[in-house]
């Protein structure tokens, strides 16, 4: 409702505090009888909602509208309205002077088109060079594995100290048949076996596997696998 004086905004003012207490006390009684609230709590409640509900009542009902504008128009003096013909004509020369410059942009553009592909051909040939990127896979550290045991015998990996025959399973499993697999393991794949040997982690760092198998590897002994030809070991 829009307020135009004093007096009704005053009336308008007291409406609203009328209004929003009759709602407080009916909130009241409802907690009190229906809820079974506390009548302290009761009271409280309806008298906040009383104060919230009224103030804004207040705020949407007795607010005073905002002067009009006077933007000086009257009948004797319209506003004036932008001549469209001429935007129009502006228009169709723009359009007009686009498509011209976009035909005369055509032919250029056709015979730069016809020029590029001598000049892609040479270019060709260095990227025949790209099978390099298969290769990133293997960063992961897993050393290289073997399908199945060179000449269909595998070495016996026992001789390893820290190698049982349920672990040399597992290797085989694995890929690793031989000791000059195991010898060339760099750091980084020692890790990797030593992470992925389910029930045996850390087994080929805490053993000196590598150690072991390069010298296995040129056909020379330990004293550990001098005991496993001799059969005291397993």
């Amino acid at each position: 409702m829009a307020v135009k004086d004093e007096n009704a905004k005053q009336s308008c003012l007291l409406g609203c505090a009328v209004a929003g207490g009759i709602a407080g006390v009916v909130l009241a009684a409802a907690l009190f009888i229906v809820m079974d609230y506390g009548s302290a709590a009761s009271i409280f409640l309806g008298g906040l909602a009383a104060v919230v509900l009224a103030v804004l009542m207040m705020v949407v009902f007795c607010r005073e509208l905002p002067a009009p504008i006077d933007q000086g128009f009257t009948s004797a003096n319209p506003p004036v309205k932008p001549s469209e013909p001429k935007a129009t004509t502006t228009t169709a020369t723009s359009a007009a002077a686009a498509t011209a410059t976009a035909t005369a942009a055509k032919p250029a553009a056709a015979k730069s088109k016809a020029k590029k592909p001598a000049a892609k051909k040479p270019a060709a040939a260095p990227k025949a060079a790209a099978p390099k990127a298969a290769a990133k896979p293997a960063d992961d550290g897993k050393p290289a594995t073997l399908k199945k045991a060179r000449g269909g015998k595998a070495d016996n990996l026992k001789e390893i100290k820290g190698v049982g025959p349920k672990l040399e399973k597992l290797l085989n499993s694995m890929g690793y048949y031989h000791f000059d697999q195991i010898a060339s393991w760099k750091k980084k794949e020692v890790a990797w076996v030593d992470e992925n040997l389910e029930g045996f982690k850390g087994r080929v760092s805490r053993d000196e596997w590598v150690k072991q198998a390069k010298i296995l590897a040129k056909g020379g002994d330990t004293e550990f696998s001098k005991r496993v030809d001799k059969g005291d070991v397993y």
